[in-house]
């Protein structure tokens, strides 16, 4: 029977400064018991279940002050799917003198005069020489698929994601996602109100938003001017994008918040106290971030014709959950 088991790693961040120069990684994977990992369990090393291998790999950035702990219940779902999944948490300062959880941001490479020109997920080359370690190393060696690296991420984290899925950056990564996410420009780097920033035009892209996300709505000075909607910023992204594949999508889930995707939301830190209520069922809205996510990833990366059928009925049909769907 295969389950979800998971393994930790550590690794140094090169340029950043002690002691916030590490990450922790959790790296979920597909496992199957056997009477080996029965017999010499003092460890809890399981091995993987080599029947879905080799594994593509989904990194996931959280948002600040977001522990990966909130984003497990995903990390589970998609490896029941035969995906590997990584979740990090990383202490540093998000900004000079603040110090957090970050799925690290690089702001210098969002100014003007060189958004487009370096990645912004400060973090990624770190967690990109880990997982190369973790492919030569005992339960997991030889099994990841370090060509197929998908990028996914919630807030700031959902942000980096999109905006370094490019294979002029890495050309190991092939495709990204994006919660609660958008690339509205901060007019304090010098930007006209409203702008919004192109993203990579190479890869398949799933922009996901909450119809009552109140992060969104209540940040909007940040940008210079009062979003009509929540989703406004979200919805402009996905339409300042290139389309013609068919592999850029734009997913509005009815009644769903900015932290609709963290379970359990730890409100002692980051930003809930500026969310909206979310007026569906939490449980009902995972479950769709889930399936579409898992949809997306099967269709454009692992190429299954059963998958891309289900999002073109999702596209092409109701559903009660979401709001609004697109394809371009």
């Amino acid at each position: 029977m295969t389950i979800v088991r998971a393994l930790f790693q550590a690794v140094k961040v090169e340029g950043a400064t002690a002691p916030y120069d590490t990450i922790q990684l959790k790296v979920f994977y597909p496992a199957r018991m056997s009477d080996d990992a029965l017999a010499n369990n003092s460890m809890g090393a399981i091995p993987a279940d080599d029947r879905y291998a080799p594994f593509p790999v989904i990194i996931l950035f959280g948002g600040i002050n977001c522990s990966a702990a909130g984003y497990q219940w995903l990390a589970t779902k998609l490896v029941e799917r035969g995906l590997v999944v990584v979740t990090f948490d990383w202490v540093a300062q998000n900004l000079p003198g603040m110090v957090g959880l970050t799925p690290g941001v690089d702001i210098s490479s969002m100014a003007p005069d060189n958004y487009g020109k370096a990645p912004s997920a400060s973090a990624l080359p770190a967690l990109l020489t880990a997982l190369d370690g973790l492919n030569s190393e005992e339960v997991l060696a030889g099994l990841l698929n370090l060509q197929q690296v998908i990028l996914g991420g919630h807030s700031a984290g959902g942000r980096v994601a999109i905006e370094s899925a490019s294979p002029d950056f890495f050309p190991q990564v092939v495709a990204a996602f994006a919660y609660g996410a958008h690339t509205a420009a901060i007019v304090q780097l010098g930007y006209a109100s409203g702008t919004i920033l192109p993203v990579p035009d190479a890869l398949p892209i799933m922009l996901i938003g909450g119809t009552c996300d109140g992060v969104i709505a209540n940040s909007s000075n940040s940008y210079g001017l009062t979003w009509e909607q929540p989703t406004t910023p979200i919805s402009r992204t996905f339409e300042a994008m290139a389309g013609g594949r068919n592999d850029r999508y734009l997913l509005l889930v009815a009644g769903a918040n900015h932290f609709s995707i963290v379970h359990p939301l730890d409100s002692t830190s980051g930003t809930a106290f500026l969310d909206f209520p979310a007026t569906q069922p939490e449980g009902q809205i995972r479950d769709i971030i889930a399936e579409v996510i898992g949809l997306f990833v099967d269709a454009h990366v692992r190429y299954q014709p059963q998958s891309l059928a289900a999002l073109d009925l999702l596209v092409t049909s109701h559903h009660p959950t979401i709001d609004l769907i697109e394809r371009k």
